[in-house]
């Protein structure tokens, strides 16, 4: 074959040589392209590849430019898919389930405190914590509590992308705590008058170098500011009020306090806004959604028992049975609408003829293609489908399997959830209550690794899921015994709760069954 293209090429280069010289060139330039990947992922000239639309740019282009659809796609999935709902709330109940709990890991040896004094200091902080956290005064909105506003600004991030938290202070009543949070929902968070500024500007009386969806950033790229709209920008409320924008330092330039916190997951270098977390598989939720209610329609249909009579003569009496009445009617005002419905009997004109396509529902391949569709949603949202389905039907090793990696996925979700919320405002809570005096932690706010000392903390959640509970104890005895854990993080993983503070509950509850056994025993003797 290469002996028949090189006649050719000598016949063309003395026949047409212009072209001789293109064709040359032309194979040089395959021969660069079709090497490495350029034979497979990166080939641009197999049919199987030549529709692929690749073309695309920076973060900016990519996931800002997009971010608005993409976030009122997966609010509409959420509400109105039950596989979306299910994926979010899954992650929800099992990475925050009824709120991360603080362990306070002081650093004693650094700070040269006893085990007595740290063992009361960390009394003293989980009890002023408990204090601001357990009631509605640490929201803004003076509804949640802190616990509650975890689970809200969590299933935000999935939802949205990304979730903004406004660290205010308002003085409380009954309160010794001034520090409240305030969940701002992301589309309120985005450029003035909707259009991003990509060049040095006087915005509202501020400088800015750069402003993009609503965070302005330095000639560094490091977000110094978020632009937030007075009310959501898509709401039509009558009442609704004319769009201002107010610009919310990250960090305050005269306090060096933080102000506010952006949560999110960045997928890209130089991203600055979060991407839904269904946003890859917005379209597969979507159409298993349109498969699923056509499906449920179609067999809705094929359920009910119609009768139609042909009349020779038009009447408006029924002649026998029940018609339907106008409230059973989907669109009564269209006369020419026959509707279906359970045992109902239809009159017709005369000339009229009722023909139905066999749907043959229920389908039978229902269950195998949804499920195996099912799997792919699963896989990318790292949620195996016997969690998604809350069905453990396989082998003990199958479902125990899939429950150690999406525990994986959840402890993944719940140190970036706890160092982006839990930790930061733990830390903002922190110094005011040492500011106020409540807390005694000497050079807290002179030295800042004395206040990373003293800020040590651990945040428990929701225990993961043991199949064989005598098993998994026995394990982690084994574990502790062995040195590879400790009886701190075995505990948290197993029940979510905090070692230190059941042993402190078991020796009262030993004395106090001790008492018990005492007064027992002498009542016994005693008869």
């Amino acid at each position: 074959m290469n002996k028949n293209i090189n006649k050719f090429d000598k016949v063309l280069k003395l026949v047409a040589p212009r072209y001789a010289l293109k064709r040359t060139i032309a194979r040089k330039s395959i021969d660069i392209i079709n090497s490495g990947y350029g034979n497979y992922g990166a080939n641009t000239t197999k049919k199987s590849l030549r529709g692929w639309m690749y073309y695309g740019g920076s973060s900016k282009e990519d996931i800002e430019d997009n971010v608005n659809i993409l976030r009122q796609r997966s609010r509409d999935a959420y509400m109105g898919i039950p596989t979306a709902s299910a994926a979010l709330k899954t992650l929800r109940t099992n990475v925050i389930a009824g709120g991360l709990l603080p362990a306070p890991q002081i650093d004693s040896e650094f700070l040269k405190l006893s085990a007595e004094e740290t063992e009361k200091l960390q009394a003293d902080i989980l009890r002023e914590f408990y204090l601001w956290a357990d009631t509605s005064t640490c929201d803004a909105d003076g509804i949640d509590n802190f616990y509650k506003l975890q689970k809200l600004a969590y299933l935000s991030q999935l939802m949205n992308g990304d979730v903004l938290i406004l660290l205010q202070t308002k003085k409380q009543i009954n309160q010794p705590y001034q520090l409240n949070l305030r969940v701002v929902e992301a589309d309120r968070v985005c450029s003035p008058n909707g259009m991003d500024i990509l060049v040095p500007s006087i915005v509202n009386g501020h400088k800015v170098h750069r402003i993009v969806q609503g965070i302005e950033t330095d000639a560094d790229g490091v977000a110094i500011a978020y632009w937030v709209c007075n009310q959501h920008p898509l709401s039509n409320d009558v009442y609704s009020k004319e769009l201002k924008w107010e610009r919310v330092e990250t960090i305050g330039e005269k306090t060096g306090r933080r102000n506010a916190l952006l949560i999110m997951d960045r997928e890209r270098a130089g991203q600055l806004r979060g991407v839904p977390i269904l946003a890859p598989v917005l379209e597969a939720i979507k159409q298993l959604g349109r498969y699923t209610d056509a499906e449920i329609t179609a067999a809705v249909l094929s359920s009910m028992f119609t009768v139609f009579v042909k009349s020779a003569s038009p009447n408006n009496i029924a002649p026998f049975g029940e018609m339907l009445s106008p409230e059973e009617q989907i669109d009564a005002l269209d006369q020419n609408t026959i509707e279906l419905a359970p045992g109902a009997i239809l009159s017709l004109n005369p000339g009229e003829e009722v023909q139905f396509a066999d749907p043959k529902h229920p389908n039978t391949g229902y269950d195998v293609f949804t499920n195996a569709l099912i799997k792919q949603i699963g896989a990318a949202l790292e949620i195996p489908p016997e969690v998604m389905f809350k069905q453990f039907t396989t082998s003990f090793s199958a479902a125990r399997g899939a429950l150690n990696e999406f525990w994986r996925t959840c402890t993944m979700h719940r140190d970036s959830f706890v160092d982006m919320f839990c930790q930061p405002i733990y830390e903002e809570w922190f110094s005011e209550a040492v500011a106020r005096g409540r807390i005694n932690a000497p050079g807290y706010f002179s030295d800042p690794v004395v206040k990373k000392a003293y800020t040590g903390c651990m945040w428990n959640g929701p225990a993961r899921t043991n199949l064989n509970p005598v098993q998994e104890v026995n394990a982690a005895i084994q574990r502790v015994n062995a040195g590879f854990s400790t009886a701190q993080d075995e505990t948290a993983q197993m029940t979510g709760g905090d070692y230190n503070r059941n042993i402190k509950l078991r020796r009262m509850e030993a004395l106090r069954k001790r008492e018990v056994d005492m007064i027992t025993e002498g009542e016994i003797n005693a008869e």
